[in-house]
């Protein structure tokens, strides 16, 4: 494979060989400077809450088996979550909500996901997102979605032995994901399929593609995003990848 590395710009001939390079490839990212800047004074100034902590500060990798038939795609590092435990949909409101229903549906060993040496083992599944950086407001610019889009690449390229689905979480991680699903060699048809909840959508090669309401505070305190909604998702995902679930 020919590919530039994000964290370098530099280009070379093979990208990680293993999940677990990229991991640490992607954890010395440091491409977006804006990114850079915010992750780490919020690192620096911390929340009180939160003072006797200390911050991750760098980009969040995937969390998960190497061997994942379903892949959760969705916009991920909060500022006082992933940004300061180091993990995906951890240690803030929207992971309580995500780790609350694999839990709740079987693929998750339990419900809640506060540090990265709690004890939480998830079954089959990975998690990542489009932009593995804190942005200021939760609000990535197309821009850095684009400069991390070869992280997710790389991740999709190293998962497709063993790959069956993928959830994506809301309409940003749909944008960043389809393409690089199709540069991953699961052609995605012609128009691109739209972005809703509920969303089926069967991919060149097989792969099956589900979209869902992102679990962000203000779909499930509306309930715009119901935990019903959500675990039913994750169920036919679940079915799809051929992973047991309750």
């Amino acid at each position: 494979m020919d590919t530039s590395d994000p964290a370098t710009g530099a280009t070379g001939l093979t990208g990680p060989t293993t999940l677990a390079l990229l991991d640490e490839r992607i954890a010395g990212c440091r491409v977006c400077p804006r990114l850079v800047a915010w992750r780490e004074e919020v690192a620096r100034t911390k929340r009180a809450g939160f003072a006797d902590w200390d911050y991750w500060g760098r980009p969040v990798p995937g969390f998960g088996p190497p061997d994942a038939r379903l892949l959760i795609v969705g916009l991920a590092p909060a500022a006082h979550g992933g940004n300061r435990t180091g993990r995906m949909f951890t240690g803030d409101r929207s992971g309580d909500v995500l780790y609350a229903a694999l839990h709740e549906v079987g693929l998750a060993s339990q419900a809640t996901s506060v540090s990265v040496d709690d004890g939480l083992d998830l079954y089959g599944v990975r998690i990542t997102s489009p932009v593995h950086c804190a942005p200021p407001a939760n609000k990535p610019t197309p821009e850095e979605r684009d400069a991390c889009r070869p992280w997710l690449l790389s991740e999709l390229e190293l998962l497709r032995p063993t790959l069956r689905a993928v959830v994506v979480l809301g309409a940003f991680g749909w944008q960043a994901t389809l393409p690089a699903l199709d540069a991953a060699g699961w052609s995605v048809p012609r128009p691109r399929p739209a972005f809703g909840h509920g969303a089926r959508v069967t991919l060149g090669g097989g792969l099956r593609l589900f979209g869902c309401f992102h679990v962000s505070q203000r779909n499930t305190f509306t309930g715009r995003l119901t935990p019903a909604m959500l675990q039913d998702v994750l169920r036919d995902a679940a079915s799809a990848a051929g992973l047991p679930h309750r």
